[in-house]
């Protein structure tokens, strides 16, 4: 009895392509309606197949877009996974440093730096400067010469660690007090220096020696302690000066003298 379903559904389905085209047969004859309606299925299903390989094509494109960006990305650095593309408006590149700000210094400093080296003022350049400032201050043109040879050695570039410049090694303030334009030009230095060495020897009543030692250190630390202040540097430029000023002076050689003696 179990038998008898399984032999016949074989039977059922060995029958079965010769009853569906009967079937669609009969369909086909009793309606006539049945023709038309299948043209108008196969236009809508040739439309849906126009439109499902329109769309298939624009998926392929974007598809072949993708791919091209991202063959084009290749070999690029890889950023951070959480930030946007390097190239990104939002992602910009990192500033480079802001370059430092160089300061700009006066002309006259830059002429006149520490490591440059100059040759001395030649004796017939200076010696009518001198002689002019000398005579005009009612001072000794040796006390000038003496001053000038300790302070810069007749160097018009001399520059000290302090700031002093030129040949009488003046103070920015000192210039500016004096009207100096050009601390390194020889007449407008030794101009200044000669008015401000005078003003110091008449502030310490003619003692030569306190006027030294205030144009060495400062008229604040003479005062301070009342003579000259015992600073190693300011004892021996007073000390130098005042030797030099001792000294006996060489007579000129005489024109006519003999040479070869």
């Amino acid at each position: 009895m179990a038998k008898l379903p399984a032999a016949w559904l074989i039977v059922s389905i060995l029958i079965a392509p010769f009853v569906n085209p009967l079937t669609a047969a009969e369909t086909k004859a009793s309606d006539p309606a049945a023709a038309p309606k299948t043209s108008v299925e196969k236009a809508a299903q040739k439309q849906r197949d126009a439109t499902l390989a329109a769309m298939q094509a624009s998926i392929d494109k974007q598809r072949a877009s993708v791919a091209k960006g991202l063959a084009a990305s290749v070999g690029k650095q890889p950023g951070p996974m959480t930030s946007a593309p390097t190239d990104s408006f939002f992602n910009l590149p990192p500033f480079p440093p802001l370059p430092q700000p160089v300061p700009q210094e006066p002309a006259v400093a830059q002429a006149a730096l520490p490591d440059i080296v100059c040759d001395p003022v030649p004796e017939t350049d200076i010696a009518p400067i001198l002689l002019d400032a000398a005579q005009r201050e009612g001072l000794e043109p040796r006390l000038l010469s003496a001053v000038i040879q300790q302070e810069s050695a007749f160097r018009p570039c001399a520059v000290s660690q302090k700031g002093a410049q030129g040949l009488m090694q003046l103070m920015p303030d000192t210039s500016t007090q004096f009207g100096v334009k050009d601390p390194f030009d020889p007449k407008q230095n030794i101009d200044a220096g000669a008015k401000y060495l005078k003003e110091l020897i008449a502030h310490y009543s003619g003692n030569l020696s306190l006027a030294l030692g205030a144009y060495n250190a400062g008229p604040a630390k003479v005062d301070e302690i009342g003579g000259i202040p015992p600073i190693p540097e300011t004892t021996t430029y007073v000390k130098e000066i005042l030797e030099r000023l001792a000294a006996p002076t060489r007579p000129a050689p005489s024109p006519n003298a003999d040479s070869t003696r």
